[in-house]
């Protein structure tokens, strides 16, 4: 499960570190509590080249005819991708990238209390995530799913599920610009990729904001 994260990379410097054609709309940064069914910053590919866009976070399959018609599709697992009718088509034509700074967990204490963590590499991270066009009357936008899998053995002491996190060598063969193969990257990082520190509760609220979020307890 991923449900929140946060991105502090500008915009400007995000198109570059992945060398996509940013659009005019996408969302402000930094944001230290990005919530589902917001826009978030997503790398998607085409003939035309790379390109940095905003997406819901939430993917809504084609045949809801509103959006909020069946659950809130915020991840995707990689082991039923292939199969599952919401993502069977996009996880062969419409993979994408959703750059973090990091993301974060909850564990529960003794008494049921939700603690929140969070989750980070050395730099900006790439999850791998699916995506599909919604239209419906006048209304049409492009939604988004962060892939997930097993959690690696240090991220299973908070979660039992971790995002697929895409190295930049592979970026171009999960945005299918290298041809077929993409299956292989749907593992667990390694070991030593993440760190993770426990931040103030604060995060459980979706109004919270600012860089205090990250700061560790």
């Amino acid at each position: 499960m991923c449900g929140r994260f946060a991105i502090t990379l500008p915009n400007d410097a995000m198109a570059q570190l992945f060398s996509a054609a940013p659009a005019n709309d996408l969302p402000d940064v930094p944001n230290y509590n990005v919530c589902p069914t917001t826009q978030v910053h997503v790398v998607m590919g085409n003939e035309a080249g790379r390109r940095l866009v905003a997406m819901r976070w939430g993917f809504v399959p084609h045949w809801y005819k509103k959006p909020d018609d069946g659950p809130l599709l915020i991840n995707a697992r990689a082991e039923t991708l292939a199969e599952k009718p919401a993502f069977r088509a996009a996880c062969r034509t419409r993979r994408c990238l959703i750059p973090v700074s990091g993301f974060y967990e909850w564990t529960k204490d003794d008494e049921g209390v939700r603690w929140p963590w969070y989750i980070q590499g050395e730099g900006p991270l790439a999850l791998a995530g699916v995506w599909q066009h919604w239209e419906m009357g006048d209304i049409s936008f492009d939604t988004c799913a962060i892939v997930t899998t097993g959690a690696n053995k240090p991220m299973s002491t908070v979660h039992h599920r971790m995002p697929v996190i895409v190295d930049c060598e592979d970026w171009g063969l999960w945005l299918g610009e290298e041809g077929h193969g993409a299956a292989r990257l749907m593992v667990s990082a390694e070991d030593d990729l993440l760190h993770f520190h426990q931040v103030d509760r604060a995060v459980n609220s979706n109004r919270a904001s600012g860089p205090e979020l990250i700061e560790p307890i």
